[in-house]
């Protein structure tokens, strides 16, 4: 009996082991190459900020230096919002329930301030992607939350800025929800993209109703599933999937 009990403990950490392996994957979509991190409800994806020492983080081999002291393993991560040049937060971010930067709802510079922008919230037994001026209405109840811009889908419409024929292009990453909230999926194109491409995919390529942009030049990818290790400038938020270290 115990070598049954055993043996069923070993195929669910195997199977396990296989869904994390699988959670992202290459893509192609219209022509474009992305990759695709998929997370449903349940699993541990976490916001980071700032490190013991109260430092930010700043980057994916700190980041996982601090996951794998605390007896777990990063499967990815990505950076997830825009950062002042502390690398502070720039609009909303919530770590663990506790609010670090508040909301900011007024119209701006930059591609935050493209509104509407919105935000990212784990919730409990939910992920959302929230238009930033429902979400102070009414704030959701998040155990993490972060701050970006701009929407990138909107209950199925594209931002309404964005230009089919635009030259603005960037390696851009960001995250959609699904419309029951169960599934969070992230993205970053391999090559540069416009706005209104990178929003098709989270609509068209991918079937999500809401998606939020979370940056262009600084955009990074952690998966050592699918042989990423992005290097570049620290930075500010990220997110990252966690699982039991091994």
């Amino acid at each position: 009996m115990i070598r049954i009990w055993a043996r069923a403990a070993v195929a669910l950490m195997l199977m396990a082991g296989a869904a994390l392996a699988e959670t992202c994957r290459d893509m192609v979509f219209e022509d474009q190459s992305y990759a695709i991190c998929d997370v449903t409800v349940g699993a541990d994806l976490q916001l980071f900020l700032t490190g013991a020492d109260d430092r930010p983080i700043g980057t994916f081999d700190r980041l996982r230096d601090q996951v794998e002291a605390g007896g777990q393993r990063l499967v990815f991560a990505m950076n997830a919002g825009m950062y002042h040049s502390d690398r502070a937060p720039v609009g909303l971010y919530i770590e663990a329930g506790r609010e670090v930067a508040p909301i900011v709802t007024a119209e701006g510079p930059g591609n935050f301030g493209l509104l509407p922008n919105g935000v990212f919230c784990i919730g409990t037994d939910s992920f959302a992607v929230v238009e930033s001026r429902a979400f102070a209405a009414a704030p959701p109840d998040c155990a993490f939350a972060t701050q970006s811009g701009p929407m990138l889908v909107i209950d199925g419409a594209l931002h309404p800025r964005f230009l089919p024929d635009s030259d603005s292009r960037y390696v851009r990453n960001g995250v959609g929800v699904s419309a029951d909230g169960q599934r969070a999926v992230f993205a970053i194109s391999d090559a540069r993209v416009t706005f209104h491409e990178f929003a098709r995919l989270f609509r068209d390529g991918l079937g999500l109703p809401n998606a939020l942009y979370f940056d262009g030049k600084v955009s990074r990818l952690y998966a050592p599933g699918i042989g990423r290790d992005d290097i570049g400038f620290p930075m500010g938020p990220m997110v990252g999937l966690l699982a039991p270290g091994r």
